[in-house]
Parts: structure tokens; sequence; C-alpha cells
């Protein structure tokens, strides 16, 4: 597998480092980011990032394409987001996604998140068997509220994503409010 980015920058990560946290880190990340908001009060916003067409393409080449290809989505956010926002791995029911939280970030301001990384993400190509093929990208938005618990969060922005597989007419960006 290729990743052909009409966008490159010099800054991708070193050779064996990654810029994407397992699903357990993940979790654990983000109830601490709940706490933070909590005791501060202040904002908090979480994007998920679906792959609408990834196991389709893992289906047909492979699932060592579908870990090299959200690395690589996975990579290619963390040089749109601020040193201190995180990206890393969930598991749904419908597959393996890229989550992404803001800390401090309002909804507005998720929302311009959201769409520089919609614009970020679909402008990457994967090369599989000599043909470049487009990812179908759909991005939620999901804006903490107090006495939310991070599992509310995480399920809410999970309940804004279009499943996997239903690039057919889903929305590219949908907004959940806070949750």
């Amino acid at each position: 597998m290729a990743a052909s980015d009409p966008n490159p920058r010099s800054d991708r990560p070193a050779s064996g480092t990654t810029a994407c946290l397992t699903p357990q880190a993940m979790r654990e990340r983000l109830e601490e980011e709940v706490s933070r908001a909590e005791r501060h009060d202040t904002q908090l916003s979480c994007l998920l990032v679906v792959i609408d067409n990834l196991e389709e393409l893992a289906r047909e080449h492979g699932g060592e394409l579908r870990e090299q290809t959200i690395d690589y989505l996975a990579a290619a956010l963390r040089r749109e987001l601020r040193r201190f926002d995180r990206v890393g791995r969930v598991a749904r029911a419908e597959g393996e996604d890229l989550l992404v939280i803001l800390p401090g970030a309002d909804a507005p301001r998720g929302e311009i998140v959201a769409r520089r990384a919609l614009e970020r993400l679909r402008a990457i190509k994967v090369e599989v068997a000599g043909a470049r093929q487009p990812l179908e990208i759909s991005v939620a938005l999901a804006a903490w509220r107090r006495d939310a618990s991070a599992e509310d969060l995480l399920a809410h922005v999970c309940a804004a994503a279009p499943s996997n597989g239903n690039g057919n007419g889903a929305p590219a960006f949908e907004r959940a409010g806070s949750a």
C-alpha cells in the first residue's frame, strides 16, 4: 500500500513512531480530559473520523491495508492539530475509527477543526494493486457538557457518525451538539 498525498510535509513521524494512540489509551485520555474540563470549567470537543470504505478495501486487499491507512491518516491529522490534541483509535461495532480529542475547544471551534480535517483527509488516496483509490471520509463532532462522563461523550460522538460502509449519500460532516 502506498498513500498519495498532494500536501506532503516533512514533519511526518519518524519511522517506528506513531501518531495514533491505542483504543485503551484514548479512553483513558478522554477520561482525563473530561475530569480536567470539569475541574477547570473549560470546553472539550471530540471528533470521530470514519473511513467509510476502509473495511471494503481491507476485505479486497488485506488487513494490513487497514492498519497502514489508519496510521497514515492519524499522522496526517496530527499535523493539522495542536500539540496537546490527541488522535487515537476507537473501536465501534462498525469497525475501528479515529477519535480526536480537542481540549479547550467548544462546538464552533470543533467544527472548524472538523471541516479542516475533512478537507485534508479527503485529499489522500490509497494506492492498491496499481490503482489510486479515494477514501470515503466522514467526520462527526460532539461537544462535552458539564456532568457528562467520558462514556457519554464517546457515545454521543459515535451516535452522530454514519455507519461504516454507507458512504452512499452519508453526510460528510455531522454535528451532534453537546453530550
